[in-house]
Parts: structure tokens; sequence; C-alpha cells
């Protein structure tokens, strides 16, 4: 992620989909400014408020934060499934060199599930109660190719093996209330990835499943990705999940971006106090179990009516170690952190490694470590 856009290759067509002819490790998206407001009786709710960050190809960001901090909001703009009617939506959302909020809805329609394809929390309020499993998958495969229905139905049978269903050539008939959730949240995967998109957004891809399930379902997403080399992004509030599975990581609250890094910088030396709160908040499953877990104070602020200043300065234990009313009176900008360029935060602490290493760091050791151990046994 960077405060600017990334500078788009000449070379790169404009009309070209996402994830055709793209090569690994070229930038597939670039949101720069994005912000989502919706109008109310009440006020402008400022969902999204100045978002930037770019993704390349093969690669995964993981976005992190409290509810209603903007993460699923964002997510759907670059979907292009907020209301124009009740959304305000400015900035920018390049998908290989096309800027999506730009298109008309039949030209974002022809792209949405072929060149970027959502994975959504719930799988069961997903599909259609009414369908089969197969015919949800041969719908979204035939919507973008001039295939027969055969045709369609052995590619949805293929995908469906692909994820792990069993039996899918009987599998393929049965309704979604006749697969268990792990089995739905397979089928999604197969929805979301059979015209091969170039980004793929997973919304909690494991909320609701139980812990065997849930590895078993970032271990399919990371062989897939590794197949489609498809860029992905992955919403989640479980730490463990960004430490496994993102390449950087992109911490928000209150609608923007507050800290972004490599996953083991962000997780082994943040330098933003909300992020250490998020780290705090985290049980250490090898630690004392007597040992209360440490929340964030406080609850995230409306964002009718945001606090002046940083955002995170109510809730900030640490806003004593600014000198004057700074955190009260001006938003800090997102700048580069004290470990390089590629770590950014916003926050007015000048000397975060100290703090987090006296104060922080004795508090959350053991899940540093373990964060530290997955970060490392992913790569």
């Amino acid at each position: 992620m960077t405060q600017q856009p990334t500078e788009r290759p000449a070379d790169r067509s404009t009309g070209q989909p996402a994830g055709r002819g793209a090569p690994s490790g070229d930038i597939v998206l670039e949101v720069h400014d994005l912000r989502v407001h919706f109008p109310t009786n009440d006020g402008v709710v400022k969902a999204v408020d100045g978002l930037d960050f770019t993704l390349a190809r093969g690669k995964t960001l993981g976005i992190v934060g409290e509810s209603g901090s903007g993460k699923s909001v964002s997510s759907s703009a670059i979907m292009g499934l907020h209301n124009p009617q009740r959304t305000k939506i400015s900035g920018s959302v390049v998908l290989n060199g096309v800027d999506l909020l730009t298109l008309s809805e039949d030209q974002m329609r022809k792209r949405r599930g072929r060149d970027v394809a959502m994975i959504f929390q719930d799988p069961l309020s997903s599909m259609h109660p009414y369908y089969t499993v197969g015919n949800q998958i041969v719908e979204a495969y035939r919507v973008h190719n001039d295939v027969s229905k055969r045709q369609a139905r052995a590619r949805a049978i293929e995908m469906l093996a692909r994820v792990g269903i069993p039996q899918p050539d009987r599998r393929v008939d049965d309704y979604p209330h006749q697969f268990s959730g792990g089995m739905r949240q397979r089928a999604m995967i197969a929805m979301g990835l059979i015209n091969d998109p170039g980004l793929l957004i997973a919304d909690e891809p494991t909320t609701a499943l139980d812990v065997t399930v849930q590895a078993q379902i970032l271990d399919l997403l990371q062989d897939l990705q590794r197949e489609f080399d498809s860029a992905v992004i992955i919403i989640t509030h479980d730490l463990g999940v960004v430490a496994e599975m993102a390449d950087d990581v992109l911490v928000m609250y209150a609608g923007r971006g507050v800290e972004y890094g490599p996953c083991k910088e962000i997780l082994t030396h943040p330098e933003m106090p909300y992020t250490w709160g998020l780290l705090s908040s985290v049980p250490d499953v090898q630690g004392d179990t007597a040992v209360k877990l440490v929340p964030i104070p406080g609850n995230p602020p409306s964002l009718l009516s945001p606090p002046s200043g940083c955002k995170f300065h109510p809730r900030c234990q640490h806003r004593d170690k600014v000198p004057g009313d700074l955190c009260r009176t001006e938003e800090p900008l997102l700048v580069a952190g004290q470990r390089g360029p590629g770590h950014t935060k916003r926050c007015h602490i000048a000397n975060p490694e100290d703090i987090y290493a006296k104060e922080v760091l004795p508090e959350v050791e053991g899940v540093a470590e373990a964060m530290h151990d997955l970060v490392e046994e992913s790569k």
C-alpha cells in the first residue's frame, strides 16, 4: 500500500480483464482516496473516508479491524454493490487499468464474477434456497461464458471436486440446506473461482465454522490461490488467519487505514496503539489461563460525528506520550514507520518502537511469538 497510487505499466491494455495476461507480481488493484458516504436524516455516515492501498497478482492483503471500521463497506465498493442512489462514492478503484467507479452498472455486471469475485460471510444466506447448488454455480459460469448447460454443469462438477466436495456429480443437485457449513463455504469458493478472476475478496470466510473446518478452508484458499495465481483480499477479525495467509496487512479504524506493512512487521513490530490493542485482545493459548485479556477500552466512534484529531484518541492509553493537545486537535497523516517506508502508520507518537518494547510487548509476548511462528510456517 502507498499513499499515492502506483504508476501503471504503460503497455497494459486498459480493456484487459483482470487475471488474464497480467504477469505474476504485477499490480492488479489500486485503491486511491476511496470514500464511501451514506447520507441519512441524521447526517452523513462516513463509512470509508480516504482509503489507499495496492495489491499485486498472486499476493494476499489481510484487512483487520473492529466491526464498523469500514472493511466490508470498502470491499462492497470494489464489487460495485452499493446502491448509487443512497451512496456517495469517490476516489478511484483501478482494476488492471480500469477505474471501476467510472463504469455503468451494465459494464460492472460484466466484470463482477469474472474479473473480481467475492466470498461472503454467510454462505447459507448468500445462496438461493430454492435453487440447487449446481444450478447457481452453472448460472455464474454461463453468464460470462457462451457454453451449453451440459458444458457448464461439467465445469461446475469439476470445480466442486476441486474444492473438496465428495461425490460432486451427485452433490451438484443438492440444495444449500443439504450442505454443512463448511461444504457451503467450499461451494461459495467454487462459485467465486469458476471464472478464474484476477481478484478474489474473502469476507470473513471462516465465520461460524469449527476450528478444523477453518483450517481446511484456509488451506484450500491458499492452494487455489497458487493454482489460479489470483490476488486475494481477506477480511477477518482473526489475527491468526492473517498471520497464516497474508503477505501484507492493512489495519482499519473509523473508515481509514491506520497502519500498513508486511505481515511479519505488523504482527511483531506494530507502531500504532490501535494495533497494539488488537494484539492485546488475542488470548495466549500457551500462557497462564488465569491472566485476563486486555480489551481496548471504550467503543468504536460514531461515523456520523467522529472525534476530532486522531479518531482513536478517546480510547488510546498512550496519548499522554504526545506533547500538547495534538492528538485531540490534529489528525495524523499516514507516514513511514521507524522500520522503513514499507511500514506506514497514522499516529503522532514519535518513538512507538520504544513504547511497544517496554510497555506493550511484555503483555503480548506470547501472542507476538505465536504470530511470528505462524508467519514463518506459512512462508
